[in-house]
This record gives structure tokens, sequence and C-alpha cells, in this order.
């Protein structure tokens, strides 16, 4: 065992001992696969592009969950894992097929969809991205930070390529 997976072991039980108030486990439908994430976070974001709608037949509702040092993934081996773009890709449950995360690979950061956690009392939806491709037959009733398509093209490209469009 490395330094750095002891530590993140170390992490995990001294949260679980002392009770870590953030500390929620998300499970798959078949309950095979589950996810310990260190700190969850409770806000919920709202992604409308195409391919999290063919993904979960409607937009994708998740909360960030950290990197890979602030989750453990149990039963990896069910887990399969699609590249989707450029800069990401997406784990579902090879046994039941439950979306599992989305995983932004230039920060190794992690989004969970929500509802794989059973008790998140103060989730709140605050932002949805790709606002522009939400199709016109649902809308939410929270006010929420709503980014177009380029906005967030703009955003990756700054932040993880170092490219801008001018």
């Amino acid at each position: 065992m490395t330094n750095e997976i002891k530590f993140a072991n170390d992490i995990f039980l001294t949260m679980k001992e002392k009770g870590g108030k953030r500390m929620k486990t998300a499970t798959c439908l078949c309950g095979k696969v589950s996810i310990e994430v260190m700190d969850v976070h409770s806000e919920v974001g709202a992604c409308h592009c195409s391919m999290c709608r063919k993904w979960g037949s409607g937009p994708l509702l998740t909360v960030e969950a950290g990197t890979a040092k602030n989750i453990r993934i149990h039963s990896e081996d069910l887990v399969s894992r699609y590249k989707s773009s450029e800069w990401a890709e997406r784990g579902f449950c090879s046994n039941c097929g439950s979306n599992l995360f989305y995983h932004l690979l230039p920060t190794d950061a992690y989004s969970i969809p929500i509802d794989l956690f059973d008790d998140l009392p103060d989730a709140t939806l605050t932002t949805e991205v790709y606002y522009d491709q939400k199709p016109e037959y649902y809308d939410f009733a929270n006010e929420t930070k709503k980014l177009t398509e380029a906005e967030i093209m703009q955003m990756v490209q700054e932040k993880y390529f170092h490219e801008t469009n001018e």
C-alpha cells in the first residue's frame, strides 16, 4: 500500500470515527457498487447537454464530490468507464446500469448523481449548465444560475486548456 493510499484510508477512517458530518455513501440501484464521499457539497447542478440527457434520459443532477482522494469506490471491478469527451469520462455500474459519476479528467474532479445518496437534506439546485440545450418540455421552479454551452466551453478552455477565443 502506497503512502498516498494509506493516507487516504486514514482520513476516511478518521472521518467515520468522528462521524464526519458530510461523509455520505452513494449506491447504485442493485447496491453492488457504493461510493463513499468524504465531503459532499450541498449545491446541486443540472446539466442539460445532449450527452447527459441521453446518458440518463433527462437532465443530469449532480453534487460535487471532489477528487479521487475524497472518494472511495467499492466494487471497482463492477464500474465501467466511458470516455465521453476529450476532458471527461462517465462511470456506470456494469450490473444494473446505474450512472455513478461524471469524472472531469484535467482536475480529477468527480460529480455524483444526487439521487444515489439516500439522504442529503440541505441539497439545493443552484446551477443549470448547457441551458441553451434544455428542451422546452421541462423547467425547474428554482431560481438558478444559468450558463449556456458557449459560456461553459469558454470556461473549460480558459481553466483547463489555457486558451481563449480572442
